[in-house]
């Protein structure tokens, strides 16, 4: 197979990679550096072609899709913080950018792609386990431009005949997740901290459950979804299950301290996986305990992330409370 991995030097995207190259795919990535790292891609340099360009914009990078079998649309800008303060780049990046992903692979007539989703879109359920068909309630603008991009997907598929599936991913983690000066994903923030020998910043009281998935898992996903014969569905990808964050940090041991609770944020994550199961045969792999004993075997790939404290989260997320306070 050839295949695109649009963001493949970001973290979901270069694991993607590891398991296409396994499988003996011929691999052109295409990512802009924003967020994604080109060492991610280190240790396959020899076995990838790397193309530096940016979604959001046309250009030269749209032919490499010619002559390609699969595409995966990894490609986006995540966080919750900037999105609010950037939503011109976000949207550019996250709608726009799928919007040229699309028109370049149904110009070269690809035989599958798959879109990177989120369970961002759900908002707040008001049902957990948490189905494909729940309300659609996107409290921020980086759901809103993901949910966005998959709307796309959708209908280009309806219209175009291009053949599509859209994946929704919870609260992914594992080696390589990111490590901006962005304030994100709990995961990331808790391993600087750990590093540094500073406690751990858990928001409200930390009983809140979260559906942690680890990347591997997400990448079989991937893979599985590109080889059925489906096409013009959404599925879950998560993990089954629900660990608290306090559960989490006492896996990763060490100290805590508390930090407001923050609006628009769910008390729980549960993806319902009993579609994706049922329809392509995929179970995740890897249980909680597993993971974080596999992401402390990497934590060094932490050691120059940005340490947070309370006070400089709390100056980071002004903007949050402001727009998505009550």
């Amino acid at each position: 197979m050839k295949t695109i991995v649009t963001g493949g030097a970001g973290f979901i995207g270069s694991h993607l990679c590891d398991q296409l190259v396994r499988e003996g795919h011929e691999i052109t990535v295409i990512d802009n550096c924003s967020t994604g790292r080109v060492e991610n891609l280190q240790h396959l340099k020899d076995k990838i072609k790397f193309v530096q360009a940016d979604i959001g914009t046309q250009g030269a990078w749209q032919d490499e899709f010619k002559g390609k079998d699969w595409v995966f649309h990894i490609a986006a800008l995540a966080d919750i913080v900037p999105s609010i303060q950037q939503p011109k780049q976000y949207f550019e990046a996250n709608v726009q950018g799928t919007f040229h992903v699309l028109s370049a692979a149904h110009g070269a007539g690809v035989k599958r792609l798959v879109y990177s989703a989120s369970s961002s879109c759900y908002g707040i359920p008001d049902v957990y386990p948490t189905e494909e068909t729940a309300e659609i309630k996107p409290q921020y603008p980086y759901a809103l431009t993901k949910r966005m991009g998959e709307e796309l997907v959708l209908h280009w598929g309806l219209i175009y005949k291009l053949p599509v599936i859209s994946l929704r991913f919870f609260n992914v983690y594992g080696p390589r997740s990111r490590t901006s000066g962005t304030y994100g994903a709990v995961l990331g923030v808790f391993l600087a901290q750990k590093l540094a020998g500073k406690p751990y910043t858990v928001v409200g009281d930390g009983e809140q459950t979260r559906d942690f998935t680890f990347v591997t898992d997400i990448a079989d996903a991937i893979v599985t979804a590109a080889k059925s014969d489906k096409s013009g569905q959404v599925y879950n990808v998560g993990s089954g299950k629900t660990v608290s964050v306090n559960k989490l940090v006492e896996l990763l041991g060490g100290g805590k301290v508390f930090i407001p609770k923050r609006p628009g944020e769910p008390d729980t994550t549960f993806a319902d996986i009993s579609k994706i199961q049922k329809e392509l045969s995929w179970l995740p792999k890897v249980d909680i305990e597993t993971g974080v004993n596999e992401v402390l075997k990497n934590i060094e790939y932490w050691r120059n992330a940005p340490v947070w404290t309370p006070d400089s989260i709390n100056e980071a997320t002004k903007d949050w409370f402001k727009f998505l306070g009550k």
